[in-house]
């Protein structure tokens, strides 16, 4: 896999840019420490000179000594100032790229997301931009330095002599053809040590999220077994990256014994035709070896730059990626209850038809309850309410206007989901509540816990709103993590609201909380509810029925109820949970 140098530059300058005044900076200090480490030569050679003539007194001596060691000094202090401005330029670049993937991710198809795990999308937004992050922090420190100092020693060497000049440029474009045709040389190894790590991470992730599972059905040898497997792999490929990126190490040490060669044979046939003093040969000498510097800098950086290339062509395929569905024009009014309507709509998954010419309308302010067997499409309709994904063909509509018009922002504010597993975050519960907008008071929020009588059981919490919760809701049970879920969704105040069997995980006492705060949250709203218990869909406006991905009941729950000739009738008779179990 070749990687051009256009495509390096471009994703370089364009998070460079924003920070001009900071690599202008780090402009001016290589510059300044380049100029000391090509000075140092030379008054090493006046030092060395003065002694073999006898030219100069003690004084002379002691004050080139101290100039020396001042230059030296100076050097050492520019390269660490250098070093610094470019770590801080290449890790704010590197964190401007990270959130440009995360932006770029979040818009991304649901599609994309269900073919890949966690772990791997981790390590492509996080281990692919931190192998970057060499790129953009010392390729300049270390590459443009290294190579205007291998200008510079190579101009001096030209002062010196022409001849000398001549051979060491020609040894130094030799070694640097040499160099750059083994520039891509590990680049296709170095994306498959990548893959293997982002497959290891998705290995993982898949496995500590399931580690209930593992152990209750025995699983854990087959798989520690295929961790083994994963590691294998992981070891292999990296071996095989190393291997072929240490070729440019074996490469830079022959060229610097050919180098050492010429600069000493060189400097031995000038002194001997008594055209330079001993000071001279080694001043060639001396900038010859500063050339194996920069080489050598540059060797280490194109081998990074083979890591960087992989972690580029990884960036570059994910940036790539584009979404079928485009952002809408039209703001979603929200006044209050909104009306639905599906128009015969259907969707597939691939090639697996899901939703089959459903078409329906709820009237602003309806509550429908949604039943249908597991795989009947009931989840499918929601996600098509929130548009994350388009109807294969047909349409959803709100208030009138097609969702694909709509704006995803506004519509995403006036939609809202309590769904089965909650998110909550290591945060405290206001931020958990909030969704971490601190411009929501306080005041507010505890009018919407007393609004859906959850006063009592908020103020359980020691800590009140500043009570920390563990990572994923850890010390509170499905149930109170839904309870949770409901005040947040109230507190945007949403026009349309989607309970996903908000019942299927409380114990009898959250579950009387839950009626009670259900009932005011679907006051004055349109709301959609899940529900594999008869009491969740008790109080419902309507009865729709899914199956197999059509639409085959709608009506008025009292009617149906007393219909005899209904589907709801019959659950009714046999018991809900059993029935669609």
């Amino acid at each position: 896999m070749k990687i051009s140098l256009r495509r390096y530059a471009d994703i370089f300058l364009k998070y460079l840019r924003p920070q001009r005044k900071k690599a202008a900076l780090l402009f001016a200090l290589l510059l300044s420490g380049i100029g000391l480490q090509l000075l140092n030569p030379q008054i090493l050679r006046h030092f060395i000179n003065t002694v073999q003539t006898g030219a100069g007194d003690g004084t002379e001596l002691v004050f080139t000594a101290l100039l020396f060691l001042a230059a030296a000094l100076g050097t050492q202090v520019l390269s660490t100032l250098a070093t610094y401005v470019g770590a801080d330029v290449g890790w704010r670049a590197t964190n401007m790229l990270r959130q440009d993937m995360a932006e770029h991710a979040l818009r991304l198809d649901m599609g994309y997301h269900n073919e890949r795990t966690p772990g791997e999308m981790i390590e492509r937004i996080d281990g692919d931009i931190t192998a970057l992050s060499n790129f953009f922090s010392q390729f300049v420190v270390k590459v443009l330095g290294s190579a205007l100092l291998l200008v510079g020693a190579l101009v001096m060497l030209f002062r010196e002599d022409t001849i000398v000049g001549v051979a060491l440029t020609a040894f130094t474009i030799c070694a640097a053809l040499i160099l750059n045709s083994l520039r891509d040389y590990a680049v296709q190894a170095s994306a498959q040590e990548r893959q293997a790590s982002a497959d290891l991470y998705g290995f993982l992730e898949e496995r500590l999220a399931g580690i209930d599972d593992i152990r209750a059905n025995g699983g854990g040898s087959y798989t520690m077994r295929r961790f083994h497997r994963v590691m294998g792999e992981v070891a292999k490929t990296g071996k095989n990256a190393w291997l072929k990126r240490s070729i440019m190490w074996v490469a830079v040490m022959g060229l610097f014994a050919i180098g050492d060669t010429i600069a000493l044979g060189l400097g031995i046939w000038l002194f001997q035709g008594g055209t330079i003093l001993i000071g001279t040969v080694y001043l060639i000498f001396q900038y010859t070896d500063l050339l194996r510097t920069p080489i050598e800098n540059i060797t280490h950086q194109m081998q990074d730059l083979q890591k960087a290339g992989a972690a580029v062509g990884r960036v570059e395929q994910m940036m790539r990626e584009t979404t079928s569905m485009k952002d809408g024009h039209l703001p979603l009014h929200h006044n209050g209850a909104m009306e639905v309507r599906f128009h015969n709509v259907t969707f597939a998954y691939g090639q697996r038809p899901v939703l089959k010419e459903v078409a329906f309308t709820l009237k602003p302010g309806t509550v429908v309850g949604l039943l249908g067997r597991t795989g009947s499409g009931k989840s499918t309709m929601t996600r098509l309410l929130f548009r994350l994904y388009d109807p294969t063909s047909g349409a959803v509509l709100i208030d009138g206007n097609d969702l694909r018009d709509i704006r995803f922002s506004s519509l995403r504010r006036g939609i809202g989901m309590v769904t089965q597993d909650v998110q909550l975050f290591h945060a405290t519960l206001r931020q958990n509540l909030t969704w971490f907008d601190d411009s929501i008071p306080d005041s507010k929020i505890w009018e919407v816990v007393d609004l859906l009588g959850l006063h009592d059981w908020f103020s359980r919490f020691a800590e009140g709103l500043d009570t920390v919760l563990a990572a994923g809701g850890g010390g509170l049970s499905a149930g109170e993590a839904q309870l949770l879920s409901f005040a947040r969704l109230f507190l945007r105040d949403p026009g349309l609201v989607i309970l996903d069997e908000p019942s299927s995980k409380l114990d009898r006492a959250t579950e009387q909380l839950l009626e009670g705060a259900m009932a005011r949250l679907t006051e004055n709203r349109t709301a959609i509810i899940i529900a594999h218990r008869l009491s969740t869909v008790a109080r419902a406006d309507e009865i729709m029925i899914l199956e197999d991905g059509r639409l085959r009941e709608h009506g008025q729950r009292a009617l149906l109820e007393t219909d005899t000739t209904s589907r709801y009738y019959a659950l009714l008779q046999t018991g809900l949970e059993k029935e669609l179990a």
